[in-house]
């Protein structure tokens, strides 16, 4: 979630014992270590505390040398341009309003934009992106690139005219302008080609170049779809609905197909009575829509309720009538065929709740398909889903050959089953099921906690997350992205912030008025540290790993590394100048050979004792260069600090969000979301003279040699 749009009322109400508070537990516990108790300690930690003396011992036998970075870290940096190191060259690609194919013009930064200049143009506000291959012998010069557009700068949208009409409260949305702004988000699929000077390019009127938006017609598969819970006027059947919206982080399949995550999407509905437990747990608004589209319901242009499916206020006789179900077609995993353009699908099964994104877990044959996902929310969970069919390798993606990719889909994620993480203070773990006959922690089946019949899944995945309340998992400090070594199997999620951790011995609070967990439709409002928590108000966030037990339920977790400032009295990974950092945001696991590989951290931060350093930024760190040493509270600490390096830096006012790699490894893409005056040139690197329409852009980041990225 972009922090230009976080939503501060989305909090989780339970009383189940926040992640910081065994985060603090964990952390005085390894402090014991540092009394002679190092060993013993460490084996108590399970699977990860030999972990760091493993990789040093193999090292040092010299059976395996360890992958290295050969870039000078980049300092901090506060302009309007891309920083990236020396011998580097960073190009802006198909930035917002880039035309897709011949009914879009040319891009103007003095053109109002239309409902159909915008539905066949590159959307706004790249976020979450993955590379597709088209051909395996060309795919690192020649691909298809997937990529999310999470929302809208109403002000950057908009400029020509001064700026939306109706915003004010009261007003009215014209019907024109909430149809480009419903354009402007979802999906772009876009065909791009490497010249032979280096320089990479869209293909124009490409037929693999389409939108998926807030409007384009959609599939619902899993338990939820047919189901009462989605009957709407649009779908009275319930196996349809419009629309993906805020579109976050991402995900892929090894079948070779795009996951689109829905996060924030609450906001744009209104729901003002008929409010279900699953409305309020979950944030639908009261009132007005983040930017007012149901407002203009009614205008002599509308079709199909384009605009007044965002009131889910109960207004007919029944809910094949009215809009009241709109807002449980949306909080999913949507699988796109990038090379087909059929009907993308929303995977019910995966949960329903504010998707950061989706990954893949390690891929075994003959073992069941894993995907994790965070609740980018504070006082949050985590979840991971297991698929019922095993994974079978003639199943992988083939480019280029014709197969019927969602069908495949629909084998690995519509019947599984989905777990929620408990985490222990011993460094242990466990997935607890959200399944009907789950047991929660007052000895009920989960179904009679949620007041639903004995075998209804679909209920449970509808209110996914207060049934994640009853089972007792731990609220975590926002997850957002993860990313995960094929090789080992370790699993990284960034922990972004949580300003809503409050002082030991305070109590928590609800939503809603609430006094506890138990209570239908309630989440935490402020959640207490224990008498060990170390960081109460949590400004900088940090990166978790965690890695699978023999048990499918079990896991051993540890914190790889705490974001703070140089000079912060917590700042437990001894970060300095060079690559302090805040709000991790963006992650991922770049593979290379002889099972290693480059784990990229990028931020989305506010936290001043950085912001006032530098914009944000991208970081690099090989995680088996890294040990976690006894006594240590992350595995990055003070004496790995020439290991952790700055490699870019965005233009003010900017987050850094989404990787791709080609390959070949000698491009890397990351995506600049709603920079302030950014960019003028092809050059991301150029500074920006005067003043421009910010526009958020795909760069394209390669060596000046042409050599792989990093190292």
């Amino acid at each position: 979630m972009s922090k230009e749009i976080e939503d501060h009322r989305l909090l989780n109400p339970s009383s189940n014992e926040p992640f910081s508070s065994v985060l603090e537990k964990h952390v005085s516990r390894r402090s014991v270590m540092q009394g002679g108790l190092g060993m013993a300690a460490m084996t108590m930690l399970g699977g990860f505390g030999l972990l760091g003396s493993a990789n040093a011992s193999e090292s040092a036998a010299g059976e395996k040398t360890p992958l290295a970075l050969a870039f000078d870290a980049v300092r901090g940096a506060m302009t309007d341009a891309v920083v990236v190191p020396a011998g580097y060259t960073a190009q802006v690609l198909i930035p917002w309003g880039t035309p897709l194919n011949g009914k879009a013009p040319a891009w103007s930064a003095e053109r109002n934009i239309t409902p159909e200049i915008q539905a066949n143009s590159v959307g706004m506000h790249h976020d979450g992106m993955h590379n597709f291959a088209l051909d395996e012998a060309t795919a690192s010069r020649h691909m298809l690139l997937a990529l999310n557009n999470e929302y809208i700068d109403q002000k950057a949208l908009w400029a020509p005219q001064g700026g939306p009409t109706g915003m004010d409260e009261g007003g009215k949305r014209p019907a024109d302008e909430v149809r480009t702004e419903i354009n402007a988000h979802g999906v772009t699929l876009v065909e791009l080609k490497k010249d032979g000077d280096g320089h990479w390019h869209p293909v124009a009127d490409s037929s693999y170049n389409r939108r998926y938006t807030s409007a384009t017609d959609m599939l619902l598969s899993g338990p939820v779809a047919g189901s009462d819970y989605v009957r709407t006027r649009y779908s009275p059947n319930g196996t349809n609905t419009r629309g993906t919206n805020n579109n976050c982080a991402n995900g892929y399949t090894p079948w070779g197909t795009y996951l689109t995550c829905e996060e924030n999407w609450p906001g744009y509905f209104i729901k003002d009575a008929g409010r279900e437990m699953d409305d309020n747990r979950i944030g639908i608004s009261e009132g007005r829509g983040r930017y007012g589209w149901e407002t203009a319901a009614g205008d002599a242009s509308e079709q199909n309720d384009e605009f007044a499916r965002f009131n889910a206020t109960p207004r007919g006789d029944s809910a094949t009538q009215d809009y009241r179900n709109e807002p449980r077609t949306f909080g999913y995993i949507v699988e796109i065929d990038p090379y087909t353009g059929e009907k993308a699908v929303k995977r019910t099964a995966l949960g329903r709740f504010r998707h950061e994104g989706c990954w893949p877990g390690k891929l075994v044959e003959g073992e069941p398909v894993v995907f994790y996902s965070g609740h980018d929310s504070r006082n949050e969970y985590i979840y991971k889903f297991v698929s019922e069919a095993a994974w079978d390798p003639a199943d992988a993606n083939r480019p280029g050959a014709e197969r019927d990719r969602l069908a495949i889909g629909a084998k690995y994620m519509d019947r599984g089953t989905l777990y929620v993480a408990r985490f222990n203070a011993d460094g242990s773990g466990e997935w607890l099921p959200l399944t009907p006959d789950a047991t929660t922690q007052d000895g009920r089946t989960l179904a009679q906690a949620l007041n639903l019949e004995a075998d209804d899944l679909a209920g449970v995945i509808i209110n996914t997350c207060d049934a994640a309340d009853l089972m007792g998992a731990t609220p975590m400090d926002r997850p957002e992205w993860g990313a995960v070594d094929p090789a080992s199997g370790d699993v990284y999620m960034t922990l972004t912030n949580n300003s809503d951790r409050t002082a030991e011995g305070t109590d928590a609070t609800y939503t809603r008025d609430g006094s506890a967990i138990e209570e239908p439709g309630v989440a935490y409002g402020t959640a207490p540290t224990n008498a060990a928590n170390p960081r109460a108000e949590n400004a900088a966030g940090q990166v978790i790993r965690w890695r699978e037990g023999d048990a499918a339920t079990r896991f051993d977790w540890q914190v790889f590394v705490f974001g703070a400032a140089a000079g912060d009295a917590d700042n437990f990974s001894g970060l300095t100048e060079q690559n302090q950092f805040a709000s991790p945001d963006g992650l991922f696991y770049d593979d290379r050979e002889d099972e290693q590989g480059i784990l990229w951290i990028q931020t989305d931060n506010g936290y001043p004792g950085v912001a006032d350093y530098t914009n944000d930024q991208v970081l690099a760190v090989v995680p088996q260069r890294v040990d976690h040493a006894a006594g240590d509270a992350a595995v990055i600490d003070g004496s790995d600090q020439a290991q952790l390096k700055r490699f870019a830096v965005g233009p003010n006012d900017c987050e850094v969000t989404g990787v791709a790699f080609t390959p070949d490894k000698t491009a890397m893409f990351i995506n600049i979301q709603h920079p302030g005056n950014w960019p003028s040139v092809d050059d991301a690197t150029v500074e920006t003279e005067g003043s421009v329409r910010p526009r958020a852009a795909t760069v394209v980041i390669q060596r000046e040699d042409g050599g792989r990225i990093g190292v």
